[in-house]
């Protein structure tokens, strides 16, 4: 990337940065850190997994009764990070955060493990629980109600998009001079900006 001339679209940088990642044969080049806050402004954050990308923004998957999807509810702004230490590279995006269809939720769904599928049935994700055991007996249950039937999606389950408003990509360099630049949304257009390291 030519950080004195960036080029106007950040997409095509963000999808080749991703695949140049991808090529390192790490064990999750998408993971990418969520960062949500709560109705007051309580911040959390954790690692999820990138599953859809295009204009529109960044798809991942989660569901909607977690913290982070009742952050999302309660403060539908987010920020993600990617960082890849090997290619001495980062991407921090910020925008707002909406629910994808249902369509597109049944469509990633299906495609997952059956096992994680039943998974998503068994786990009220982010909530306390006593011992494992509860879990697997949860997950025995959840594979004796579809034995045999797929599995559907649970109505808690959904996709979230976060919109591209701010992309910032950076690269290090000796001693700390890194490069870095910033994309920010100006109705259809981005406005770049190179910053200090």
């Amino acid at each position: 990337m030519d950080f004195d001339h960036p080029p106007p679209d950040p997409l095509p940088v963000f999808r080749t940065w991703l695949e140049e990642a991808g090529a390192l044969d790490l064990p999750n080049p998408n993971a990418m850190t969520l960062a949500t806050a709560d109705a007051d402004g309580r911040p959390s954050a954790r690692t999820v997994l990138l599953k859809g990308l295009d204009a529109r923004g960044a798809v991942f998957y989660s569901n909607s009764r977690s913290r982070k999807g009742r952050e999302l509810a309660a403060n539908p702004r987010a920020a993600l990070l990617f960082h890849w230490d090997a290619l001495a590279r980062q991407i921090r995006i910020e925008g707002s955060v909406t629910q994808v269809s249902d369509e597109e939720s049944d469509a990633y769904y299906a495609s997952r493990p059956r096992e994680s599928r039943l998974g998503a049935w068994a786990s009220d994700q982010s909530q306390p629980v006593d011992a494992r055991k509860t879990l697997l007996a949860r997950l025995d249950e959840a594979r004796e109600r579809f034995a045999g039937a797929d599995v559907p999606r649970p109505p808690h389950w959904h996709g979230y998009r976060l919109a591209f408003e701010r992309i910032e990509f950076w690269e290090g360099r000796d001693f700390r001079i890194h490069d870095r630049v910033v994309y920010e949304r100006e109705g259809d257009a981005w406005r770049t900006m190179r910053l200090f390291p």
